[in-house]
């Protein structure tokens, strides 16, 4: 069970999700780069046995991904739970995860193992807590390679020293219509932060949804670099809502955000990138206080169902696009069904 986090709320505006990553090595074992199946294989079992029955993120279930569809595989990365890399199903390749997903490890990906903690909302240190009790007890039982200059070894010199990624989702959709995201990205490159899309690394915002993460993991503490990032999300957040404050006004972007309502609560095909951009709008109704009858939570998991392929996956078969966007529509006017205007007061 999710405890609750008061921030949550405050900052629902804008942030969706907060995740800790923590890459992994076992010590005289190759990485996976250069690890045949057996050794893959053999490190998995190893691992595992480590985390079968009791853990301070409750029981674990494994899953072999090479016993996953291909759909299968990609609603796991639509659910933040692998990367798109993981779902090449290599033998030795597992996925561990909690009953509530707040917690998983993905085994042989870049590292022989990646744990994460996903929470919903603002809270860098309950995810971070989470994250160190499972790494504490996973140390207590494994080698870690690690090395006393360099801190936890990995495949990628980019995660040498601390080896954590810690991550927020956030919505900004002003400041993409602006067109300060560039330069915002460039600044932050600067402070030992990347911005990226909804996916990580590679991937493309959708519906304004960034992935703000720190990018320093060498000479630099785990808490210095979730108070970096601490510190500058709140200056994102500032940036954003004055950003949207000024947007608000126009009586033009309010026709915007209630007509986004208005096609999401009729459509009868619903595209995922137009339900995306839709969603959106929506979202900022919901903050403005446009729009009552639904919540920001209510909207991610609403985000979260009509992916592409956890859409099938709900339906227990592959759908074919128009089978999805007409199922997408049908659950989306489900969804805000009791969502409605309140009427903005236009600028004079």
């Amino acid at each position: 069970m999710m405890r609750y986090n008061p921030e949550e709320d405050a900052f629902s505006d804008i942030i969706l999700s907060t995740r800790i990553r923590l890459a992994r090595n076992l010590r005289g074992i190759p990485f996976p780069a250069v690890m045949n199946d057996a050794m893959r294989c053999a490190a998995a079992k190893q691992i595992c046995a480590v985390l079968e029955g009791q853990t301070p993120a409750g029981v674990l279930h494994a899953v072999e991904i090479s016993s996953l569809s291909r759909i299968q595989a990609v609603a796991l990365v639509e659910q933040h739970l692998i990367s798109p890399e993981f779902t090449d199903p290599l033998p030795g390749r597992v996925l561990i995860r909690s009953e509530d997903d707040s917690f998983s490890a993905m085994l042989n990906e870049e590292d022989h193992l990646r744990l994460q903690v996903l929470l919903p909302g603002f809270c860098l240190q309950e995810a971070y807590d989470r994250a160190e009790e499972m790494d504490q007890f996973l140390e207590n039982r494994l080698p870690f390679a690690f090395d006393d200059e360099f801190g936890y070894l990995t495949q990628c010199p980019t995660n040498l020293g601390t080896g954590m990624r810690a991550s927020l989702m956030m919505h900004l959709p002003a400041m993409q219509e602006n067109g300060m995201m560039q330069r915002i990205a460039a600044n932050l490159s600067k402070l030992g932060l990347t911005l990226r899309g909804i996916y990580g690394e590679g991937s493309e915002p959708k519906g304004a949804i960034y992935q703000l993460s720190n990018q320093v993991t060498l000479g630099l503490s785990e808490h210095s670099a979730i108070d970096n990032l601490n510190n500058i999300a709140r200056q994102l957040i500032a940036q954003e809502r004055a950003a949207r404050a000024s947007l608000m006004k126009s009586e033009k972007v309010q026709d915007v955000v209630l007509r986004s309502l208005g096609l999401l609560k009729n459509a009868r095909l619903l595209s995922n990138d137009e339900f995306m951009v839709l969603l959106s709008q929506v979202r900022v109704g919901v903050a403005e206080q446009w729009i009552a009858g639904v919540s920001q939570q209510e909207l991610n998991r609403l985000m979260q169902q009509v992916q592409p392929a956890s859409i099938s996956i709900g339906e227990g078969k592959a759908l074919e696009p128009a089978q999805r966007d007409r199922l997408r529509a049908a659950k989306v006017r489900a969804a805000l069904h009791k969502a409605e205007e309140c009427e903005p007061a236009a600028e004079e």
